[in-house]
Formats: C-alpha cells, structure tokens, sequence
C-alpha cells in the first residue's frame, strides 16, 4: 500500500503544471482580448463588463469585488472611464497586488496618445472627461503601444515567461502589421459623419473621416427639442455620410433622425462581443472600419 502511494503521488507531481497562471481581471472586453493574444494559455482572465452594456454605466457588484480579491493584475481603461465603480472595487477587495502605484494595478491610458483633455470642467459641460477622452481602443497606434506595455507588465510579474509574452508580443505586432496594409485599402478620407457620443474621434484622427456634429448637446445629456430641430435642418443642408452610434446606446434617437433628414443611420459595435463575428480586436477593427466604409 505504501509503494502504491508513493507511486500515486510522484505521477501526480508530475502531470501537475509546473506554473500556476496569472490572474488578470480585466474592466473591458477588449482588454481581456489583448491580455489572451499576449498571454495564451499562462494566463486566467476575467472580464467585468460585458459587451452589451455600457462601460459608463457600471456599478460594483459583489461578484466583481470576489474576483479583483484573486486578481494578480488587474488592467483597466483608465482616463476616469471606470470612475464610477473602479475605486470601490479595488478598496473593497483588500488585495494588496492591486492598489494603485503597485505592479498588478495596469491602468492601459498611460500608453496612449490623449486627446480632447479639458484644463478645467464643470457639470453645465456635461458628462465630459476631463483627462481626456478614454475611447481609445479604436485606434491601431494606440493598441500597439497598449499591447506593448501589457507585455511588460506581464513579464514584470511573471519574469519566468517573460520571453513568452515578448513572443506573443512580436506576433501581435506582425498580424497588426498584415492587417493595417488591408485595412489601408478601406477609404475613409473625406467621409463626414454625424455622432451620437464623442466614441470615434480616436478613429477620425487616424482614418480620415470627419465628425461634423453630435446627436448628444452635450456628453451624457440627452439633446433638447430644439437642439435636434436645428440639427435636423443643419443635416439636410450639409447631407453628412450617415449618423453612427455604438451598440450600447442612441439607436433609437439616430434611426429618428434617419427618418427626418434620409442620411443613413449606422450602428457600429463598440467592442469585442458586441456584435455577431467580432470575437477579439482585430475583428472588432475589421467590422467598424467595413461599416463605416460602406456608406
């Protein structure tokens, strides 16, 4: 009996992993996508927003303060996007990897380029970010840089897979490379859109493609009666190539102003998983840019 456990326990030491996986929580969809591309199969990665929901419109929720106490890391938009549930989730969680100034706590925004930041701002401007505006996973320059400090931050932690990550890295930058020749081919230049929320300006920069007005008066704050009748005859003068919105929010608004002025009204998904096909970000890429080309 004795030789049969001792047999038992060294075939279980060895068809035990010889690496436990690094925790990441991640606050959006996609950056638990980045995270995976980078980290494979060393990583376990749990994602608190959901594709469907509004990333302005989070709350903690005991589940999410469970998770961020196991977190490793924990990689996060940043740019106030999260303000309204981040600070209590990472407090609650008493775990001490993740506080910020720590190496598990990855805020992504460091990375990037930031545009539209406000020196000063009150709430008579809306629902404004005053350290920039935060919707810059839109951006290929911006992702790179992203996916880049990901992986140092991985190999930080994790510095026995380090040349894992950096490999991992490396063939994110070649697919990145490949997919920014095709999407090259896609002519946005000249292209003159109505937005219903400042998500696309990130976008614009990059592509070419104009934002000439907003359905939202002011971010956050649904327009008045007499804001939209003077966008409506402000569309129907200047005939934009379509009104877009995200997933998540202004369908119904945008699809009214199609109807008044006939400019087509384009719903465009927002991040990883919102919408049928658009299964991490490369693809999310492939589909806002298709979208926005076929107008």
């Amino acid at each position: 009996m004795k030789k049969i456990l001792i047999t038992f326990l060294i075939m279980f030491t060895f068809s035990t992993p010889a690496f436990a996986k690094v925790n990441i929580v991640a606050t959006l969809p996609w950056i638990g996508s980045l995270a995976s591309d980078i980290g494979k199969d060393k990583v376990a990665i749990k994602v608190l927003v959901k594709p469907s929901q509004d990333p302005h419109q989070i709350e903690a929720k005991p589940s999410m303060i469970l998770a961020a106490g196991k977190a490793d890391i924990l990689i996060y938009n940043g740019l106030d996007l999260e303000i309204g549930y981040l600070p209590l989730l990472i407090e609650s969680s008493r775990n001490p990897k993740i506080q910020p100034g720590q190496a598990g706590n990855l805020d992504c925004s460091q990375f990037i380029k930031v545009i539209e930041k406000h020196e000063a701002v009150d709430r008579s401007m809306g629902d404004v970010h005053p350290l920039g505006n935060p919707h810059y996973h839109l951006s290929a320059q911006n992702i790179l840089s992203v996916a880049r400090g990901m992986t140092h931050a991985l190999s930080t932690l994790d510095p026995e897979q380090a040349a894992f990550y950096k490999t991992n890295l490396t063939a994110f930058e070649a697919k990145l490379k490949e997919k920014q020749k095709q999407w090259a081919g896609i002519s946005l230049k000249g292209k003159r859109f109505v937005a219903y929320h400042r998500f696309f300006e990130y976008l614009a920069q990059e592509y070419g493609f104009q934002i000439v007005g907003y359905v939202e008066e002011k971010p956050g704050i649904p327009p008045s009666a007499g804001y939209i009748e003077k966008l409506v005859e402000d569309m129907k003068r200047s005939k934009p190539d379509g009104i877009i919105t995200t997933t998540y929010y202004g369908k119904d608004e945008i699809d009214a102003l199609s109807q008044k002025t006939g400019i087509k009204s384009i719903v465009i998904p927002h991040d990883v998983g919102s919408a049928p096909g658009v299964t991490d970000w490369f693809s999310l890429m492939d589909t806002v840019l298709k979208s926005l080309q076929s107008q």
